[in-house]
């Protein structure tokens, strides 16, 4: 007998930006931005007692209109919330060596407040911009056109 496991593909994650966002075009003028999230886990060390950051770089991807205000809106360090799902991927390298990357898709970003800690301008303490509701593409990219970087 078969188990059957429901598979979800769900992420969500909080971060800083670690540089503006870079806003191409698709051959059919779809836009798509890439973002570069920086989260940082702290944690105290078992050994010595001493609190240590960890952080981690995950590389996202926004399509269509969502990308564009993306854009507009963000910049290094600003603070955002991603929901989206991993997609995986398959490139050659500038060495010819075959590379896999994991990345997140978004369905939904949204700036979010700064707090009492200040960094890049964004949204004053106490709001959040949602950049997007639903941003990803109506069919799937991989298979139509190349992306372009």
């Amino acid at each position: 007998m078969d188990l059957k496991i429901p598979e979800i593909n769900q992420v969500m994650i909080a971060g800083r930006l670690t540089r503006d966002p870079e806003l191409r075009f698709t051959q059919k003028q779809q836009g798509v931005v890439s973002l570069s999230i920086a989260v940082n886990r702290r944690y105290q060390d078992q050994a010595s007692g001493e609190w240590k950051d960890d952080t981690t770089f995950v590389p996202v991807t926004v399509w269509g209109p969502a990308a564009e205000r993306c854009k507009d809106k963000m910049k290094k360090g600003s603070p955002v919330l991603i929901e989206g799902r991993l997609t995986a991927s398959e490139y050659t390298d500038k060495t010819g060596q075959k590379r896999k990357e994991m990345k997140v898709t978004a369905r939904r970003v949204q700036l979010m407040a700064y707090g009492e800690q200040g960094g890049a301008e964004a949204a004053p303490k106490g709001e959040a911009e949602e950049v997007s509701a639903d941003a990803e593409p109506k069919s799937d990219p991989s298979g139509i056109e190349e992306v372009p970087f």
